[in-house]
């Protein structure tokens, strides 16, 4: 397995220099979020006008792109995974500025809130119902966090994608 802290440390450094603030998303997002989980790649939310010259830099630092898209991109270099997801609807750009730098395992990251983690894991869902740990990932954050969390934010996210009813079920 790669050393996800060494990872992150470069591709924060390669983001610096892109003048650019990526927020952690994905599992190590969950595991930020004092949820125990084993993940093998890093993910990133970053603006989207910032997508070129990421995907110049990321390629010059040795990665492959797999995938790339006007909403997100997946790079790969040997056994490490680095994917992106593209800031441009008012939603996930307000999920990008508002996330908040804090301590994790993986060193000091700018993190989106459980709220837009949860958001991000169910439409991961919505759109491939065969990603299950998705919607484990949304189960253990809603038990872990259940007394903090914005609930009214979260109805907002379930009604989005016409999952009221499973916002109930998992509660």
């Amino acid at each position: 397995m790669p050393n996800l802290a060494q990872q992150i440390r470069e591709a924060l450094s390669m983001f610096a220099r892109q003048g650019t603030q990526p927020a952690l998303i994905g599992g190590l997002a969950v595991v930020a979020h004092q949820v125990v989980r084993a993940t093998k790649d890093v993910d990133f939310l970053v603006e989207a006008e910032a997508a070129a010259p990421i995907h110049s830099a990321l390629l010059d630092l040795g990665y492959q792109c797999l995938y790339r898209s006007q909403d997100a991109a997946n790079y790969t270099r040997g056994t490490e995974g680095l994917d992106l997801l593209y800031a441009h609807r008012p939603l996930a750009r307000r999920l990008l500025a508002q996330a908040s730098e804090r301590d994790t395992p993986m060193g000091r990251l700018r993190v989106v809130s459980v709220e837009g983690l949860i958001g991000f894991k169910l439409q991961g869902f919505v759109n491939d119902p065969t990603r299950t740990r998705d919607l484990d990932d949304i189960r253990a954050l809603l038990k872990t966090h259940r007394a903090s969390l914005n609930m009214d934010e979260l109805r907002e996210y379930f009604a989005l994608f016409d999952k009221a009813a499973l916002l109930h079920e998992l509660l």
